[in-house]
C-alpha cells in the first residue's frame, strides 16, 4: 500500500490497523530542539479518543502514546521520531457478520476490488482510528507553531441543521461540551437532535471550521504547492470529509468581483486587509491575515439500522450492522483537522526557509 507518507520535508507516515496490535506514526525531518513530552501529546489525543461522552463510540482505549526515539532530555534530536499507540479494546467478533459484505458507506467494496482481500475488522486502515497517528505527530507541528506565535483553533460549527451563532463564540465553550461547539445554545439542541437520531438508529454530518492565526505572509508556493490547495488535500485525505471550503469558499459564486476583493490598507507602515473573503490566502500565499477553513464531514455510515448491500458474490441481501460507532464524527475529528492544518503550515514553513538568501 502507498498514500501513507504526507509531507515533503516533514514526513509524516501512519501505520496500524484498526484491530491490529497498535497504530502510531513516524516523523521525518523535524528539526531539533523542540520541546515535546509524551504528556504533550497525549493531551492532544485525548480530545480524539473514544468513549467520552454518549455522541461517542464506546471503545474504551486510554489511547496511550510512547515516544520510541527521536527525543532526548525533553527535545527532538532532528532524527525520525516512532510514536507507538497500543489497542486494547479491540472485540473484532462484531465484524465477523460482515467478512463477505460491503457496508454501504464504506470503502469494502474498494479494498476489494484494488487488493481482492481486506481487513473487515472495523475497517482496518480506512477505519477512523488511523487518525491517532495523525493526531501524535500533529501535536509536535502544533508545538513548534506555537513557538512562533502561530495560533490553531477547530470547533464544531454546524450539526445537522444547527448552527452556533458567532455573536455568541466562546472559546472556552468549545471545550466544556462533548460536541465541541463554541456557543452552548447551539450545543444544547444539537445535544437534543442527536438523542433523537441515536433512538432511530441514525446519524448526523457535521462542520467543522478552523481558525488559524499568526501566520506571516508568503507561506505556500504559487502553482502546485498552493497553501490552499496543500490545505485542501490534507483536509480531504480524513476518511469522512466530503467538501473543504477557504475563507467564503462556495459563496463566490454569488458575489461581485467588488464584494469579493479584500481591500488593503496601511496602518504604522503595516498592511492590512478590510475584510478577510479570502480566508487568508491569496494567489496561493497566505496574506498574513487569518486562515480561516471549513470541512464537511459525513453522516457517520456505520448505523444501526437495516440497509441494503451485496456480498463478494453479489448477491443482494439486507445487514444490520453491530459494534460500537459513533453517532457523529466531527467532535473527536476537530483535533484531527488541527493535526493536519499544523502538519500541512509547518511543511510549507520549513520549505519556505529555501524561497529568499
Amino acid at each position: 500500500m502507498s498514500g501513507s507518507t504526507f509531507g515533503e520535508i516533514l514526513k509524516v507516515t501512519t501505520w496500524g490497523e484498526s484491530h491490529g496490535a497498535g497504530i502510531g506514526a513516524v516523523v521525518d525531518g523535524c528539526p531539533s530542539g523542540i520541546e515535546i513530552s509524551e504528556e504533550f501529546i497525549q493531551s492532544f489525543l485525548d480530545r480524539r479518543k473514544p468513549g467520552q461522552s454518549k455522541f461517542t463510540t464506546q471503545r474504551s482505549e486510554a489511547d496511550s502514546v510512547r515516544i520510541m526515539s527521536g527525543v532526548f532530555e525533553g527535545k527532538t534530536l532532528g532524527t525520525p521520531i516512532s510514536l507507538v499507540i497500543e489497542n486494547t479494546s479491540q472485540i473484532s467478533k462484531d465484524y465477523s457478520n460482515i467478512k463477505d459484505v460491503y457496508r454501504p458507506g464504506h470503502a469494502d467494496y474498494g479494498f476489494d476490488a484494488k487488493y481482492g482481500f481486506r481487513d473487515y475488522r472495523g475497517g482496518g486502515r480506512s477505519s477512523g482510528r488511523e487518525t491517532a497517528g495523525r493526531v501524535a505527530a500533529g501535536a509536535i507541528a502544533i508545538k513548534a507553531l506555537s513557538q512562533m506565535g502561530i495560533d490553531i483553533c477547530a470547533y464544531v460549527s454546524q450539526i445537522g441543521e444547527i448552527k452556533a451563532d458567532p455573536s455568541r463564540f466562546d472559546r472556552e465553550e468549545i471545550k466544556r461540551n462533548s460536541l465541541c461547539m463554541p456557543d452552548k445554545d447551539a450545543a444544547d439542541q444539537a445535544a437534543k437532535y442527536l438523542e433523537e437520531l441515536i433512538a432511530n438508529k441514525d446519524s448526523s454530518g457535521a462542520l467543522v471550521e478552523c481558525v488559524v492565526t499568526g501566520v506571516p505572509a508568503g507561506i505556500g508556493e504559487p502553482v502546485f504547492d498552493k497553501l490552499d490547495a496543500r490545505l485542501a488535500g490534507a483536509i480531504m485525505s480524513i476518511g469522512a470529509v466530503k467538501g473543504v471550503e477557504i475563507g467564503d469558499g462556495f459563496d463566490v459564486v454569488s458575489k461581485k468581483g467588488s464584494e469579493n476583493n479584500d481591500q488593503f490598507y496601511s496602518e504604522d507602515g503595516k498592511l492590512y486587509k478590510k475584510t478577510n473573503h479570502a480566508g487568508g490566502i491569496l494567489g496561493g500565499m497566505s496574506d498574513g491575515s487569518d486562515i480561516i477553513l471549513r470541512a464537511a464531514f459525513k453522516p457517520t455510515p456505520s448505523i444501526y439500522q437495516k440497509q441494503s448491500t451485496v456480498n463478494c458474490d453479489m448477491k443482494n441481501l439486507d445487514i444490520e450492522i453491530v459494534g460500537r460507532h459513533d453517532p457523529i464524527v466531527a467532535p473527536r475529528a476537530v483535533v484531527v483537522v488541527e493535526s493536519m492544518v499544523a502538519l500541512s503550515l509547518f511543511d510549507l514553513i520549513l520549505i519556505n526557509r529555501t524561497s529568499k538568501m
